[in-house]
């Protein structure tokens, strides 16, 4: 089938106008590229030098305060309560340890020197003292525990008005 002069006329017209509808697209295209380029920038632009200060007092004024009241804080629990706490707990668990293995080093030289020497009597090793050692440190480690729940909970009965109360004015 051959195409008629008339109609290779209109394609060659059609295909004309679309290569010059596609050049067209190509030129709007690049130029709306260029105007979103430029808008990023200024929106860029306007960030850093209208929001960013406003959010920047903001933060400062608002926020810190309160983080920086919530550090506070944090850091005087830490430093007052829970350091002071720990460390009595773990100096009774260490001195507690410490009995122990000294009793234990003692009860390996007991035998050794039982062996070695069959007819002299070794004194006892820790006896009472060490068990009231033991016992004091524990009730006192104990005390520390419950002063400091006393101390950390929250007790709505110790509540105190500010201004005293006055009767209604008849």
């Amino acid at each position: 089938m051959s195409i008629s002069r008339k109609r290779k006329k209109e394609l060659r017209r059609l295909q004309a106008d679309a290569n010059q509808l596609w050049e067209n697209q190509q030129v709007l295209v690049g130029h709306a590229a260029d105007v979103a380029r430029e808008a990023g920038r200024q929106l860029g632009h306007f960030g850093r030098e209208q929001v960013g200060p406003v959010v920047q007092d903001t933060y400062n004024r608002r926020v810190q305060p309160v983080v920086d009241r919530g550090v506070r804080f944090g850091h005087h629990v830490v430093d007052d309560k829970v350091v002071p706490i720990v460390g009595g707990v773990v100096g009774t668990a260490l001195t507690a340890w410490d009995v122990a293995n000294a009793k234990r080093e003692g009860v390996v030289k007991k035998v050794n020197k039982k062996v070695k020497k069959a007819t002299k009597p070794e004194p006892q090793g820790p006896g009472l003292g060490s068990v009231i050692a033991i016992i004091l440190g524990a009730a006192a480690a104990v005390g520390v525990l419950y002063a400091a729940w006393q101390a950390l909970r929250a007790d709505d009965e110790l509540w105190v008005a500010d201004d005293p109360l006055s009767a209604p004015d008849a």
